[in-house]
């Protein structure tokens, strides 16, 4: 089959190994001019741990790994702990794999058999069916016949907005907002693997091997900007923590401006009742977006990826048939990772003051203290 995957994030990548493993032949156009590597690090859990062992990518994956310290810690103002959060409780076992993103990304691309070729600068800008498959139509000018299409391409998936109708159909926002960007030497200096709250907002410093990055979160209604415009994101990001001081705040903000790597993005899901039209599926964030707080979105890209390709080559081709066995597949994985995002949305991002001195006091109770 001639197979289009719009999005060369994990989800992008894992289905173009995938299928051009089978010999199909893929062709993967990503907006950006490179591959997206900024990031934190990111979680492979339960049967995506065994889908990547299956892709045989496991053991590259695991030289890779991440071992991080044994806790995140709170601090007040001053930077003095006022709890802590171990390590060993924010995984769902000892076995998860923590890995930088970056380091997953590259491992997928260099994985890539010759059967799949990615193709930069590049963005899908109409889906026409018909009887003998798809024509796309690109930014660049190019078309294409495929014989199926499938939406890789994020939360913000142009796929599904032109087959499925526009993000705010589907989307249920979680009311929070993050930002990531990657510091200088001279700014990451200072202890890492920090948090610290004011009401509805937190600032921290997570360091990652060779690479130290602020992180932000901060609570609020749905806000309406373009996701390519970095410096407009900045903006909301100073806006919403003006006029607060305490700990490094300030200092953190200020090497925001100048970082070399930011990014920015809301907290939200994305629930369709089916991830496919026609010849046209999706596959990760694109079709079932569980938000970062879940920490199971890389699982489902991984499990999503390839499950969709033992599906489209269990059914010889019949894309409709595929593509209801590949949802029956995946829908309690996803169902499972939606529904557990609420529980790490109040504990790191409490609304009040008094708030955040319960959690802390909780975390003490329960022997994650400084201690």
């Amino acid at each position: 089959m001639r197979i289009l995957v719009s999005g060369a994030g994990i989800a992008g990548l894992a289905a173009a190994l995938e299928l051009g493993t089978r010999g199909h032949e893929v062709t993967v156009v990503e907006y950006g001019r490179r591959l997206r590597l900024a990031g934190t690090p990111i979680d492979i859990r339960g049967d995506a741990i065994e889908t990547a062992d299956s892709m045989g990518l496991l053991a590259k994956i695991q030289r890779r790994r991440l071992r991080m310290s044994e806790s995140t810690r709170f601090v007040d103002g001053d930077g003095e702990t006022v709890g802590r959060i171990p390590v060993a409780r924010i995984g769902d076992s000892d076995d998860d794999i923590e890995i930088l993103r970056e380091d997953l990304v590259r491992i997928l691309a260099d994985a890539l058999p010759d059967t799949a070729a990615i193709r930069f600068g590049d963005s899908i800008e109409t889906l026409t069916e018909g009887d003998d498959g798809v024509r796309a139509g690109f930014a660049s000018g190019r078309t294409g016949r495929y014989d199926t299409v499938l939406g890789a391409d994020g939360q913000h998936s142009a796929v599904r907005r032109l087959v499925f109708g526009p993000e705010e159909d589907y989307l249920r926002p979680l009311g929070v907002y993050f930002a990531l960007a990657e510091l200088s030497d001279e700014a990451s200096s200072a202890d890492a693997n920090l948090v610290h709250n004011v009401p509805g907002r937190l600032a921290g410093v997570f360091r990652y091997k060779d690479k130290t990055v602020a992180f932000f979160q901060f609570r609020s209604e749905p806000l309406d900007y373009d996701h390519h415009d970095s410096d407009a994101q900045k903006r909301i990001l100073f806006d919403a923590f003006a006029g607060y001081r305490s700990w490094r705040i300030p200092e953190l903000l200020d090497a925001v401006r100048t970082a070399p790597e930011f990014f920015f993005d809301a907290a939200g899901q994305i629930h369709l009742p089916s991830w496919h039209r026609g010849r046209v599926a999706l596959v990760g964030d694109a079709g079932y977006c569980p938000a970062f707080l879940s920490g199971r979105g890389t699982s489902l890209a991984l499990t999503g990826a390839r499950i969709l390709a033992e599906e489209l080559d269990r059914c010889g081709g019949d894309h409709t048939a595929a593509f209801e066995r590949y949802e029956t597949r995946q829908r309690p994985y996803v169902a499972f990772a939606q529904n557990s995002v609420d529980g790490g949305r109040e504990r790191m991002l409490p609304t009040t003051w008094a708030a955040i001195a319960a959690r802390n006091k909780a975390l003490q109770a329960a022997g994650t203290d400084a201690r």
